[in-house]
């Protein structure tokens, strides 16, 4: 008999096994205790169980049902409600009970970009008093894991946690003092929400729908399609290198150092090389512009006719900046070659001896190593000339003869450091486009909120043009995922970076900030925060993430809270050209313009109808500025701020804001004065 019952018992477990499991309801990790709820709007509560399982969710005397539909995927909605500082408790019902404590409502945002976003309060200025001072029980934060996805995600590792000493340390140093200026000013709890990855595009923050739908970022999928195509071929390539280097022999030669190259014992510099059989070129532009997606090296070549005025004269070759390294030749003899480790971010200015200028006619040739990520020409078209000693320029954009020499596997480069050691971007990478749209901002739709704050562009700034299409898309984006209709998006523009220029410059920076504002101006409910004044030229990371912080809170509470503050430093209107000055009209300007030096506005530049631009004088005159220069009889355009650094700004207003960069040279993307 006790066999007989042991039997029975052994037919019940085996038959239990076999029925279907019952799946418990679960959540996105973004609803989780300690959370906080946007008041005032519906709030969308959200995930998964069994098929047909009904769920109910109860929270502040609301209670809603819903079925979870075939997929298991069910969601209700509750009714917008007060900001409360009351913690309470949320109950969500089915197959098993699941409850959620210290829940608050208030307002909630969106901390999302590179770098400069993921920076932690720990490494800003003033960390440790900064982080001691962190105990705002009512700020609560979110700390997203970077995750990558090639599908939407439904959830991401991480929790919300009460903002104290220990939770803001490695938190947003941008996000969080935005939201302690939103707390201070509010007096509501703040959410917030930090998902951000160093380094990364915005193609990859943006789906690749949205992506296709134009045409100046659709040619992004196809890159990355016919990069995965070779992935294997270049993935073996850099394991074969990796293994060569722990053998002790080198991976690749130091190409960039090499003056004695095979390119050049070929003749590739020579004026009489038949360059005929070498690829069209059209530069400026990186190498993943045209689908060229490799390191290593490639050589250009361009003949140029010189005016009469320049024959025999000593001249100017400015190739703007080139990433990474470059060995310039004129008539075969070599002008000039940039190799340090910040060469990427160097404009070129060689100077180009008489001797080689007698026959009036002279040969360029470029030879450029690439060692990491993109590689190319990297400035804008005007940065390419030949100046002679009168000012006279022959531009250079254009028209090149190309060839590529030398293909490395990706991330393979001659300076054997730990970057180098990447493997090269594949499938899983997140600079691929919409990969992080996917695992970092999707496990986050439709959670309820007040809106966004990006900064990020410092990966994109080699593709300007590009840019003024690809921001705006992905806000747009964002918004429709969300559905909550055209929330608040708040940008903040690129600092200033990188050495300051001696002369009048118009540089891939400055344009990137142009698509930043043009986004900021034309996109409904975006503003601005500018930081043209808090950058440091050695660091891409400055440690003031203090002003940031406040300057997007400005912003936020003047357009989006309607609080009496004054949103942003001036903003130029319009000019008005009179005789041999321009006076420039400026809004923003609070109880008046003036500097932070006491000296005359500085950074200005000006220029006729030739579009040469010299350096201004300048003075204030009420809520306008009056520019001029001797050298320019008959002034047409106005540019301030127009550099990578310009590091003399100190145009403000009465808030001491300082005003923002702008240009009234408008031309159609990718071109620019001659």
């Amino acid at each position: 008999m006790k066999h007989f019952y042991r039997l029975i018992g052994l037919c019940v477990v085996i038959l239990s096994g076999m029925a279907p499991a019952r799946a418990d309801v679960t959540l996105p990790s973004v609803l989780g205790d300690h959370m906080v709820l946007q008041r005032g709007q519906d709030v969308p509560v959200w995930g998964r169980a069994e098929p047909g399982e009904t769920v109910t969710v109860t929270f502040a005397d609301q209670r809603a049902a819903a079925t979870a539909d075939e997929q298991g995927r069910w969601r209700v909605t509750l009714a917008p409600m007060e900001a409360s500082k009351t913690p309470r408790t949320m109950t969500i019902a089915g197959h098993n009970t699941l409850t959620l404590r210290d829940i608050l409502v208030g307002e909630v945002w969106v901390c999302s970009g590179q770098s400069n976003m993921q920076w932690p309060v720990l490494r800003s200025n003033d960390a440790e008093a900064e982080i001691a001072a962190a105990d705002y029980p009512q700020i609560r934060l979110f700390n997203a894991a970077r995750t990558v996805s090639d599908a939407p995600a439904f959830t991401i590792k991480g929790q919300w946690a009460p903002c104290s000493p220990q939770s803001v340390r490695a938190f947003s140093a941008v996000g969080y003092f935005f939201g302690r200026d939103l707390y201070d000013a509010l007096d509501v709890p703040i959410g917030l929400i930090n998902t951000s990855w160093g380094g990364t595009p915005a193609e990859a923050w943006t789906s690749a729908e949205a992506l296709g739908a134009h045409e100046e970022t659709a040619v992004l999928l196809d890159q990355w399609e016919k990069r995965l195509a070779d992935y294997p071929r270049v993935l073996a390539e850099w394991k074969k290198a990796r293994e060569a280097e722990e053998q002790g022999q080198p991976s690749v030669p130091a190409f960039h150092k090499d003056p004695g190259n095979e390119g050049v014992k070929q003749g590739f510099a020579a004026p009489d090389f038949d360059d005929a059989q070498w690829a069209d070129a059209k530069l400026p532009g990186a190498w993943e512009e045209s689908g060229q997606d490799f390191d290593g090296v490639v050589w250009y070549r361009k003949r140029v006719e010189l005016p009469a005025g320049m024959v025999g004269q000593d001249l100017t070759l400015r190739l703007g900046t080139i990433d990474d390294f470059d060995t310039t030749y004129v008539n075969g003899q070599q002008i000039g070659s940039t190799t340090d480790g910040n060469a990427w971010m160097t404009p070129r200015r060689y100077t180009v001896p008489a001797e080689l200028t007698r026959d009036g006619v002279v040969t360029l040739a470029v030879r450029v190593f690439d060692h990491f990520g993109a590689g190319g020409f990297t400035g804008p078209p005007s940065d390419m000339r030949l100046e002679g000693p009168d000012g006279a320029s022959v531009p250079l954009a254009g028209a090149w003869k190309m060839h590529v020499a030398q293909r490395l596997p990706n991330a393979v480069g001659p300076n054997n450091n730990q970057r180098n050691r990447r493997p090269p971007r594949g499938p899983d990478s997140p600079h691929r486009p919409a990969n992080l749209y996917n695992g970092m901002i999707q496990p986050f739709v439709p959670f309820a909120i007040r809106g966004a704050i990006w900064y990020q562009g410092e990966s994109n700034a080699g593709r300007f043009d590009q840019y003024r299409v690809l921001l705006p898309a992905m806000i747009g984006d964002w918004r429709n995922a969300w559905g909550q209709g055209e929330f608040p998006f708040g940008i903040v523009q690129l600092a200033n970076f990188k050495a300051a220029s001696d002369r009048p410059s118009d540089t891939a920076w400055a344009r990137l900030r142009e698509a930043q504002d043009h986004t900021a101006q034309t996109t409904p409910n975006a503003g601005l925060a500018v930081i043209i004044d808090i950058g440091e030229a050695d660091d891409i990371h400055p440690r003031n993430k203090q002003d940031v912080g406040k300057r997007l809170a400005r912003w936020a509470l003047a357009d989006v809270y309607g609080r009496s503050v004054v949103k942003s430093g001036p903003r130029f209107t319009r000019a008005q050209v009179g005789g041999d000055k321009i006076t420039l009209h400026f809004d923003q300007t609070a109880d008046g313009l003036t500097t932070t030096d006491g000296h005359p506005p500085a950074e200005f530049t000006i220029a006729g109808a030739d579009g040469r631009f010299v350096w201004a004088d300048a003075r204030i005159d009420g809520d306008t500025v009056v520019v001029w220069s001797a050298d320019v009889p008959e002034p047409k355009y106005v540019r301030y701020a127009w550099a990578d650094n310009p590091d003399r700004v100190n145009l403000v207003n009465s808030e001491q804001l300082p005003a923002a960069p702008f240009r009234t040279d408008t031309f159609p993307m990718g071109s620019g004065p001659r």
